[in-house]
């Protein structure tokens, strides 16, 4: 089973999660995308939900499929996010952000009674941190946020390229107006430690990683979709 494979076979897995009636956060990313192209099928065939997307993209994507939509300001609780990540491991730790929402993506999954994540089985690691965290910065003070940055991750022993992202010429702008930057540290000892003194730096927005807010995962292998439940 190949990567796209895996997505479509874990997006299709999560529509049993999926009860007409109820208000779903709607996710960012490849393996989301195409639970909503799914969803909207199924809205399509009757099922009544309510959606509350995590980008604008997905905003996009969800009404160009007729599914109802509103704002967390409209309904400030969801019964259930989908959503995928660019890493996951089995204590359901997430690093998130690769396509540029995570700001949204957490604040949804926060409102929301059960993260449900979806990914294919490369995206299960042992320790986090092979993929690069993604760190949402405002612009302003940006140089410095990022040389304090640097310093802070340095003193829990996390060294490695902080890479502000590009998106062609320019630097990437979330939906907010902010930055990302990149940080390849590696492995990740203790994420929760790293959560902690990232919260802590003025000029951070938000960090990729998504600690305690999961509940479920399907994994898609080539032995089927596992089914990853907070312990």
């Amino acid at each position: 089973m190949n990567a796209d494979d895996g997505k479509q076979s874990a997006a299709t897995a999560a529509l049993a999660y999926v009860k007409s009636g109820m208000k779903l956060g709607l996710g960012t990313g490849s393996t989301a995308r195409r639970f909503v192209d799914l969803l909207g099928r199924e809205v399509g065939k009757g099922l009544s939900v309510l959606g509350v997307p995590t980008s604008e993209a997905t905003r996009a994507q969800a009404q160009g499929l007729g599914i109802p939509l509103a704002t967390l300001d409209e309904t400030p609780e969801l019964d259930l996010v989908v959503d995928g990540a660019d890493e996951l491991d089995g204590e359901l730790r997430l690093i998130k952000g690769g396509g540029g929402a995570l700001l949204r993506e957490k604040i949804v999954a926060a409102s929301s009674k059960q993260m449900l994540v979806i990914v294919d089985a490369s995206k299960k690691v042992e320790r986090l941190g092979a993929f690069p965290l993604p760190v949402e910065v405002v612009p302003f003070g940006f140089g410095s946020t990022r040389l304090r940055l640097e310093r802070a991750c340095a003193a829990l022993g996390l060294v490695g390229a902080l890479t502000p992202r590009q998106r062609g010429d320019s630097l990437y702008l979330t939906d907010g107006g902010h930055y990302i930057l990149d940080c390849a540290f590696g492995a990740l000892p203790d994420p929760e430690r790293l959560a902690a003194r990232l919260a802590d730096i003025p000029g951070v927005v938000e960090h990729g990683l998504f600690l305690g807010l999961a509940s479920i995962a399907l994994i898609a292998g080539p032995a089927g979709v596992e089914t990853l439940q907070r312990r």
